[in-house]
């Protein structure tokens, strides 16, 4: 009997510390995020995925006041929209810093790492445009390997991320191939959904996008297939996933709502996302007029660029735009309209262009400047943030615009720091390898860029 009573005592015991563990031990709500999305005077974007259907909110405060606490609407995660929230917070007062918390079902999710985001300084009309720094880059490329190509990863150095966070930049611009769709991912929804929680659930991205605002386009691999274009069947639910996983301001700017164009301003500066591939006629196609960003998109981008007084205007898309080499898919093969496009820069002075690029898997600065009496015009172009490098050969592409001694061929990001008065801006472009180390750095003056 005694034997018997021990046996069914210690049993008990075991299936209480069984229970007990299991419960602590359960899958944590969290998927990825938190994400800081845009950011303005008066709202920012809060953006977080769970991993199932949950009730998600925010509670944040002025970094002076702590004991002041506000908390934003709650949202409903549901399968069908990948259990992402997106939640605005509004009401909130220029030039801050506030602390926030994650809350999921009631319950606080606790971070090892800073969660903080800010607003945009008012200062119009009051004193000088405020210093700030953004990174760019392009090519994420996140391993998995039961859907990948056989043979070495592709994919590599995420400690990138850790070191554009600890470059404290105040936004980052992504360049395109935000992402790499694969086979299993580009004839269906689920597919493309799976393929944006696996990439933005990359440990060491989460720092960098709790406390750095995100803004971002496109390129052929988060659109669709390699150097995919506007027949892909797709492109619809790609779109729908891209603003789902991340958080612009706006999207189809200037094209009737579709594709992902868009603008945003930080500063004195102006920064308009087009999209490379929802309109882009494909790249064998001879027999049809030949499109990149198409009619409607270069009609808005132009009103855009001369309505805009932004002492720099970065146009952000996912190829190269200034280099002549008839190079891959370089804007250079649609000559038509590419010509159009500089040439109404031209024929409208519109001051301060810089074009922001990606796609090539390598870096280079690149300038045209067709004569003395011409400011000049530059293409950055920032490849690969984690995708393959490439294994050497660019510098000898007839790129003869190139800016020399800017060529890398190594995983690599960029930021951009604009400093200085309203009249003598200066933007400072540093370019980094996987570690943080600078590889170079160049000087703009804002008055080298037009009178």
């Amino acid at each position: 009997m005694k034997l018997s009573c021990y046996f069914l005592k210690n049993s008990i015991v075991f299936l209480l510390l069984f229970f007990f563990q299991t419960s602590f031990a359960q899958k944590s709500p969290l998927q990825s995020g938190p994400m800081l999305g845009y950011s303005t005077m008066r709202e920012v974007l809060l953006w977080v995925q769970t991993t199932e259907t949950a009730a998600v909110y925010f509670e944040y405060w002025d970094k002076n006041q702590a004991q002041k606490r506000y908390k934003t609407d709650s949202y409903q995660t549901q399968k069908s929209e990948a259990f992402v929230a997106k939640i605005a917070v509004t009401g909130l007062e220029p030039g801050m810093r506030y602390a926030y918390e994650l809350f999921i079902n009631g319950k606080k999710i606790a971070r090892n790492y800073p969660l903080t985001f800010q607003t945009q300084e008012l200062w119009q009309y009051r004193k000088d445009p405020p210093a700030f720094k953004f990174a760019f880059g392009s090519c994420t490329y996140i391993n998995e390997e039961q859907y990948d190509r056989p043979g070495t990863p592709y994919g590599g150095n995420y400690e990138i991320f850790t070191s554009i966070y600890e470059k404290k930049p105040d936004f980052m611009v992504w360049g395109g191939d935000n992402i790499y769709l694969r086979e299993p991912d580009f004839d269906s929804r689920s597919g493309i959904l799976h393929r944006h929680t696996h990439t933005r659930s990359l440990p060491e991205l989460q720092p960098l996008l709790a406390s750095v605002h995100n803004y971002a386009t496109w390129d052929d691999h988060d659109f669709g297939t390699n150097d995919s274009d506007r027949s892909y069947e797709f492109k619809d639910v790609t779109t729908e996933a891209f603003k789902l996983f991340w958080g612009n301001p706006n999207y189809g700017a200037g094209t009737d709502g579709k594709g992902i164009s868009g603008t945003f301003r930080w500063a004195d500066a102006q920064f308009f996302l087009l999209d490379d591939r929802y309109f882009k006629t494909p790249n064998n196609n001879q027999v049809l007029d030949r499109a990149y960003f198409g009619e409607k998109q270069l009609n808005w981008l132009i009103d855009a660029l001369t309505y805009s007084e932004a002492t720099f205007k970065f146009i952000v898309t996912g190829g190269q735009v200034i280099n002549p080499a008839l190079s891959y898919e370089n804007y250079s093969n649609y000559p038509e309209e590419r010509e159009r496009l500089l040439s109404l820069i031209r024929k409208a002075k519109i001051k301060g262009v810089i074009f922001l690029s990606g796609d090539r898997h390598h870096t280079e600065l690149s300038m045209l400047k067709e004569s003395e009496k011409l400011y000049p015009i530059y293409d950055l172009t920032v490849s690969p943030l984690t995708s393959g490098a490439g294994r050497g050969g660019a510098e000898k592409e007839a790129n003869t615009l190139r800016v020399p001694s800017t060529m890398v061929q190594q995983r690599n990001f960029s930021t951009l720091e604009i400093t200085g008065e309203l009249k003598n801006r200066k933007l400072i472009i540093s370019i980094f390898d996987t570690t943080g180390k600078q590889l170079w750095q160049k000087e703009i003056l804002a008055t080298e860029l037009g009178d």
